[in-house]
């Protein structure tokens, strides 16, 4: 799945840009746009909105902001747009967690990711990545061995992700049940806090974004352990993934997908993806996402909402799998 994804974002040609960009749909620029992001600011969820925002004036809009409106996993900002007006005014940007994991793993979700949404276009995509931190000794080179640790120190045996429900906490969960340990688990408002929390030595590993560790894995503050994609990411080729370290159904890379409130028409949703594949296409955005580990990964709506679909169908079986018990 994660290769033909890439075949799937690669097939977008040039030609389609262009085709999306015209002397008309620049002349009905809005004046004003909001791209919502769900965690907090300095994580990869806000980085890519502000990385785009930047570049949708003054085509899409006169101007262009980023508002980061925590809580609840990332729900507050789905309901938040959900609720917007339908005129391009309002965009969300979101993890494909909070779509195609959260309705396996809450029983009242605030909204419906295909009803209440419009697909616009993919973003980026990126492997999840784990890490330690202090507390957890120096020894501890791998996946195994922090799962071996954590069965010899049980009172000590957590990690943290960006919120419940998500592909990080899943990994986790994976990851505990395939080792048979009791890992707990600890939910944050985004991957950033829980970074902090186990660079303090509060708590012993996170799983989250692989860019959310660089710069304090730079620092020597905390450890990557693994990656989560089917090959060896190429920002961190010294760092093994989870299948290479015996966990051999464990291949998962997410994306970022931008999406308007549903009933969008259908000229706002075409001059918006225009304009992210622009900003996409831009080499200072492709160069600042790299920073953070990510790839820049524009689609037609079409194709996200097939991908979407396909990544709502996988995760089900694996929710189940876990026996993860749905939240209200």
């Amino acid at each position: 799945m994660n290769i033909s994804r890439r075949q799937l974002i690669q097939s977008s040609s040039a030609a389609a840009l262009l085709a999306g960009i015209g002397r008309q749909a620049w002349a009905q620029a809005l004046d004003s746009t909001k791209v919502i992001a769900g965690f907090a600011p300095g994580g990869t969820a806000d980085i890519v909105s502000r990385r785009v925002a930047d570049k949708l004036h003054p085509g899409y809009a006169k101007s262009a902001v980023v508002e980061n409106k925590t809580g609840a996993g990332g729900q507050i900002a789905v309901q938040f747009v959900k609720t917007a007006a339908p005129d391009g005014a309002t965009v969300l940007l979101t993890p494909m967690s909070m779509l195609g994991i959260y309705p396996h793993t809450y029983k009242k979700l605030p909204y419906d990711p295909v009803a209440d949404l419009t697909p616009v276009s993919a973003a980026a995509i990126f492997d999840y990545g784990f890490a330690v931190g202090p507390m957890v000794p120096a020894s501890v080179k791998t996946v195994p061995d922090f799962l071996a640790w954590c069965k010899a120190n049980p009172g000590q045996a957590n990690f943290g992700s960006p919120a419940a429900g998500s592909s990080p906490h899943f990994i986790g969960a994976l990851l505990g049940r395939a080792a048979n340990v009791d890992l707990r688990h600890v939910a944050f408002r985004g991957t950033q806090p829980a970074v902090l929390d186990m660079v303090g030595g509060q708590i012993a590993a996170v799983s989250g974004p692989t860019g959310e560790f660089t710069q304090h894995v730079a620092a020597g503050k905390c450890r990557l352990l693994s990656t989560s994609g089917p090959k060896r990411s190429k920002f961190t080729p010294n760092t093994p993934t989870l299948v290479e370290q015996g966990f051999k159904d464990m291949a998962f890379t997410e994306w970022f997908g931008f999406f308007l409130p549903a009933k969008a028409p259908q000229d706002v949703v075409q001059r918006l993806n225009a304009g992210i594949r622009s900003a996409l296409a831009s080499q200072d955005v492709i160069d600042g996402l790299a920073v953070s580990f990510l790839e820049p990964a524009p689609t037609s709506p079409a194709q996200l909402a097939a991908m979407l679909k396909a990544d709502t169908e996988l995760w089900g079986p694996l929710v189940k799998a876990v026996g993860f018990t749905p939240e209200g």
